[in-house]
C-alpha cells in the first residue's frame, strides 16, 4: 500500500493562521518564566549569538538579551514578531526579529553559540526537518536547549481536549511528543550530547477554571480559531470541557486556578 505524502507547507498555513487569530501574547507573555529558567540552565554568556526558534513574541530571545546574548527571534507569524519587536523596545533590549520558518531557518550553518526555543519548535510538524535545522544553525560545541510540555502533563491533556474538536492532520505527529527523552534521542541521535533533561512544571494561575476558558478561547489563536468555528451549543460545550483541564490539575483551595503544568527543560551540547 502506497502511503499519502504529507502536505507541510498546507500544514504551517492552518497553523500560521492560527496564530494569527485571537492575540496569543496574552497568553505566551505568561510564560515567561519558562524562558528565563531554560537560558540559565543553558549557561548563557554575555556576547554569545542566541537565536530564538519559534519565537512568538520572543520570550527566550529576550530572556538572552537581558543577559547581554546578541539575541536573534525568528517566527512565521508576522503578528507575534511585531509584539516582540514592541516588547524590546520597551525594555530599550537589541533584539533582532527575523520572518521564518522554523524548518527552513533563513540563517546560515553554524552561525549561533545558543539556539533556544520555549514551547515553540514543538509545534512545527515536520519534527525531524525542524530538528535537523536546529542541529544544522548551532556551532559545534555550542547549545541546543528546549522546554517543551509533555504528553501527561496540563497543557498535554489541554490538546486532547482540542483533539476532540479538531483531529490533527494526518501524518503529523503530537508536539508533545518532544517533551519526551525518547523523541528528542530519534530526532538528534548522536548529533547533540544532552547534558540536563529536567522535568519542570509552569503554573497556571487564573481567576478560576471558566476564566482560564475564556482566555484561551479568546487569545490562544488556535484555539480562538476553533471556537469561533463552532456552533453555540457546542461552542459552550468545548467551553466547560476546556474548564475542566486545570480543574483537574488545580492545587488552590481558594475558587483561583493554581494548575502545574509540567514539562521538559532539555539542554544539549552539538557535537
Amino acid at each position: 500500500m502506497t502511503s499519502t505524502a504529507v502536505d507541510f507547507a498546507a500544514i504551517k498555513d492552518k497553523q500560521r493562521a492560527g496564530w494569527q487569530t485571537g492575540d496569543y501574547p496574552r497568553v505566551g507573555n505568561t510564560l515567561q518564566i519558562i524562558a528565563e529558567l531554560l537560558v540559565e540552565a543553558a549557561d548563557v554568556r554575555a556576547g554569545q549569538r542566541a537565536l530564538d526558534v519559534a519565537c512568538g513574541q520572543g520570550n527566550a530571545a529576550i530572556a538572552a538579551a537581558r543577559r547581554f546574548a546578541e539575541a536573534t527571534g525568528v517566527d512565521y507569524a508576522a503578528n507575534l514578531l511585531a509584539q516582540g519587536r514592541e516588547r524590546a523596545a520597551a525594555e530599550h533590549l537589541d533584539v533582532t526579529f527575523t520572518e521564518g520558518d522554523a524548518e527552513n531557518l533563513p540563517v546560515p550553518d553554524a552561525s549561533f553559540d545558543l539556539v533556544l526555543s520555549t514551547v515553540g519548535v514543538m509545534f512545527a510538524p515536520n519534527h525531524q526537518q525542524a530538528a535537523d535545522e536546529l542541529i544544522r544553525v548551532t556551532a559545534p560545541g555550542g547549545k541546543i536547549a528546549l522546554s517543551s510540555w509533555t504528553p501527561t502533563g496540563m497543557v498535554g491533556q489541554m490538546f486532547k481536549v482540542v483533539g476532540k474538536w479538531t483531529p490533527p492532520p494526518a501524518g503529523v505527529k503530537p508536539a508533545v511528543l518532544w517533551g519526551t527523552e525518547e523523541h528528542l534521542t530519534e530526532l538528534f541521535g548522536d548529533r547533540v550530547q544532552w547534558i540536563a533533561l529536567n522535568k519542570r512544571e509552569y503554573v497556571f494561575r487564573y481567576h478560576s477554571p471558566e476564566h482560564f476558558s475564556e482566555w484561551f478561547r479568546q487569545f490562544y489563536g488556535p484555539i480562538t480559531k476553533l471556537a469561533g468555528s463552532l456552533s453555540e451549543q457546542d461552542r459552550a460545550t468545548f467551553a466547560a470541557e476546556l474548564a475542566d483541564v486545570p480543574r483537574s490539575f488545580n492545587q488552590a483551595d481558594d475558587g483561583t486556578v493554581a494548575a502545574r503544568a509540567e514539562y521538559l527543560e532539555a539542554v544539549g551540547v552539538r557535537r
